[in-house]
């Protein structure tokens, strides 16, 4: 059973429904794995053994009558502590909520238990989602798969590591600046960033109400195109026939590829060579306006986050890792017309960006600039970490500026991803591209 572990959630979902996998034993086997894994308490927050047992028998039942209600139906994946839970805390990895204890389960969450997904748990991750290097000194920081001595990536931090390390057959985040991806990318996994606004954050702990997004971390494109099935209450989108041949790509050259370090390029080179071979076409693309909506990143993201939660930080800031203190207290130097005017500027921006991506199946761009960077010198070299934590969300934060979907893959080279942007809403085309460059990349 133990070889259960490492398959895909999509061969999980086939082997319930073809009867060779009962729910109760693969989540018993899961179980296991968490309670006897030496970092069980540096990945989950709290292991649900009652609720999983409860919801895999139920699967189990459901399985035998052939009334299974989701392709995944009966597959066990972990929940970051930002989805409320009934009945269990969730922090959002702050001892600014110690003791919370929702009296409902995030919507979401509720959608994928209908959908009969078995929920093991809640995993670590930043405080208050608010860092994408995965490095939490208040609660834990997860291990990274590939460099015991690295950051994980962030913020969805433990989500990753719960699937790269075999506990959890898919893990569910967030992403508001590339908090779903840069785990998926440093842990060698498929991290999908949904449209903000298409899946309810009702009952999701805010950072950036136009900015959050949710999405799975998973060990393939089928797993998180049934996902995000799951999630919305449906069985996905269908990836059948998807081919490179005739296909068109951006490869982006503004910002994606300043300062990008040599094992990240080298892995971005090699990818994109893969693609061409496969059949692809790729244009080199210049954004000139896209510099100009980083530039406005300090404005709309600090100012949001420190407007949803200055009174709670100010109220006990002491509670708080000083570097994550500090990045919510700089949102408090903008005024609101500063916020209103960034907004204005980024949707022209935006257009500027449509008009130019116009044509193409996706845009092409590293996910992260860099490798995971050590954790014992992110705490005692400052100017290691300004420059880290800079770079480490700076590609993926495009995405969410431009407020499109995007699909983060692994490029073969540990923990270096290969992004994929699309517009708006398209998930399913982007998902069926996804799984060609999938192929190709293999």
């Amino acid at each position: 059973m133990d070889h259960w572990l490492n398959m895909t959630a999509a061969d999980l979902g086939r082997g319930i429904a073809a009867g060779e996998i009962d729910p109760v034993d693969l989540t018993r086997t899961y179980l296991d794995a968490i309670d006897a894994h030496p970092m069980r308490d540096r990945i989950y927050t709290v292991v649900t053994h009652d609720r999983a047992m409860a919801e895999a028998r139920a699967a189990s039942e459901r399985a035998k009558l052939g009334l299974r209600l989701s392709p995944l139906d009966g597959v066990p994946i972990s929940w970051k502590d930002l989805f409320d839970s009934a009945g269990v805390a969730t922090e959002s990895g702050s001892d600014l909520l110690k003791g919370r204890v929702p009296d409902h389960d995030a919507l979401v969450l509720r959608t994928a238990t209908q959908m009969g997904l078995v929920c093991l748990g809640k995993t670590h991750m930043s405080e208050l989602a608010f860092s994408g290097l995965g490095l939490n000194p208040v609660k834990q920081t997860p291990p990274c798969i590939n460099d015991s001595e690295a950051a994980p990536g962030g913020s969805s931090s433990g989500a990753g590591a719960s699937v790269a390390f075999n506990l959890a057959a898919c893990g569910i985040g967030s992403d508001t600046g590339g908090s779903v991806r840069i785990p998926s990318a440093w842990n060698d996994l498929v991290g999908l960033k949904t449209t903000a606004g298409r899946i309810s954050l009702e009952g999701v702990v805010p950072l950036c109400l136009k900015f959050d997004t949710v999405g799975p971390l998973a060990r393939s494109v089928e797993d998180a195109a049934l996902m995000l099935g799951a999630l919305e209450g449906h069985e996905g989108p269908d990836l059948r026939g998807a081919s490179l041949q005739g296909k068109r790509f951006a490869s982006l050259q503004t910002v994606a590829l300043d300062d990008v370090r040599d094992i990240p390029q080298q892995a971005h080179d090699a990818a994109l060579q893969r693609l061409q071979d496969a059949g692809a076409e790729i244009v080199p693309l210049e954004v000139p306006e896209l510099a100009e909506a980083m530039e406005l990143s300090p404005i709309l993201f600090t100012s949001e986050a420190y407007g949803l939660w200055k009174d709670a930080v100010e109220a006990a800031p002491h509670l708080m890792f000083d570097r994550i203190l500090e990045r919510f207290r700089s949102g408090a130097q903008f005024t609101a017309a500063d916020y209103v005017a960034a907004w204005a500027r980024l949707e022209r921006c935006r257009g500027a960006w449509d008009r130019a991506v116009a044509g193409f199946d996706g845009v092409l761009l590293p996910t992260a600039p860099i490798l995971p960077p050590n954790v014992e010198r992110l705490l005692t070299d400052d100017a290691y970490y300004v420059t880290e934590n800079l770079l480490a969300l700076r590609n993926t934060r495009i995405g969410n500026l431009m407020g499109v979907c995007g699909l983060s893959l692994p490029t073969g080279t540990p923990s270096c991803g290969l992004q994929i942007l699309c517009p708006p809403d398209t998930e399913e085309a982007l998902l069926r591209v996804g799984v060609a460059v999938e192929k190709a990349l293999a």
